[in-house]
């Protein structure tokens, strides 16, 4: 039995307490920044109170960023991407643990490495890529000199040039961020906690192995899969580098590029109540999320701990 002890207690507290307030301080003045005018906002030090203009100054923000077309690309953005990364790294955490084939560990410990390869190592090759899709299938045409095979049969030249764009598109925002390490190492190390007798059980039943994957570790892997979807959702919402570099429609923008473009330059208004405004807006969707999800995530946390 664990004794209590009150004092113990209370600076614990305290401590969560000193934490918290600190997170929350920023917060605190964004939302002070953002109900100011841009005379008090220009205020040195920055007023403590909050002002009248907060919902004037969030109206100008959603105005000025065009947060509508923004937040739904986001939106799609981060589902996306959070989708593509659960189910890519499900089935590739599947077949790791549960088929025996040639090289499996070589394969896990070379998507394991790839942790230490962030999208900024591979930012250029990743935007070749995705700027000509279809470029390894050009390269195979040039390989194979299909070119000289056609004009041999036909007896007519002709230059074979395959394009595949995907800049300013939905895919080209989503598919090069759909693979996931981190994500194939936890789904991994949970079906290695799963009873080798539910597989045994299903293999004299006939289930097939999609068939166990359905119908038994996908019911088993709820809450992990809830709570590492939140945590995808937030990463596909913050990214920034990504759709900086690849979108050059401003139709195509997420809401954090557009955010950007709310901060004040050297040559225009210091429109900085706009700015904390957008923020604040900015930050409210992956807010909900996880105030919405919090039980699932927590519960997530404590399942893939066991």
């Amino acid at each position: 039995m664990v004794e209590r002890a009150p004092v113990l207690d209370t600076i614990c507290h305290a401590i969560l307490i000193a934490g918290a307030l600190l997170v929350c301080v920023p917060l605190y003045f964004a939302f002070v920044a953002g109900s100011l005018t841009i005379a008090e906002v220009q205020k040195v030090p920055l007023p403590w109170l909050p002002g009248d203009q907060f919902v004037v100054n969030l109206q100008a923000a959603w105005v000025k960023a065009e947060f509508g077309r923004t937040f739904l690309n986001s939106i799609v953005v981060a589902v996306g991407i959070a989708a593509g990364k659960i189910a890519v790294s499900l089935l590739s955490a599947f077949a790791i643990t549960y088929f025996r084939f040639r090289y499996r560990m070589l394969a896990f410990w070379l998507i394991f490495m790839s942790l230490m390869l962030p999208i900024e190592v591979r930012i250029v090759p990743t935007f070749e890529a995705v700027a000509n899709a279809a470029l390894p299938l050009q390269w195979l045409a040039e390989m194979l000199h299909l070119g000289d095979l056609w004009k041999w049969i036909s007896g007519h030249d002709i230059a074979i040039a395959l394009e595949w764009n995907m800049v300013n598109t939905y895919p080209g925002l989503i598919l090069p961020l759909i693979a996931s390490a981190t994500a194939t190492f936890l789904f991994r190390q949970f079906f290695l906690t799963v009873p080798d007798e539910l597989c045994e059980a299903a293999r004299l039943d006939g289930a097939s192995p999609l068939r166990f994957f359905w119908s038994i570790l996908l019911p088993l892997s709820v809450s992990n899969i809830i709570a590492l979807a939140i945590i995808l959702f937030l990463f596909g919402w913050n990214q920034y580098l990504w759709p900086l570099l690849f979108t050059t429609d401003k139709d195509m923008a997420t809401a954090v590029i557009a955010l950007k473009n709310l901060i004040p330059r050297s040559d225009n208004e210091p429109a900085w109540n706009i700015a904390m405004s957008g923020a604040l807006l900015t930050m409210l969707p992956p807010t909900l999320v996880i105030l919405l999800l919090q039980r699932w995530f927590l519960k997530g946390l404590i399942d893939s701990s066991k």
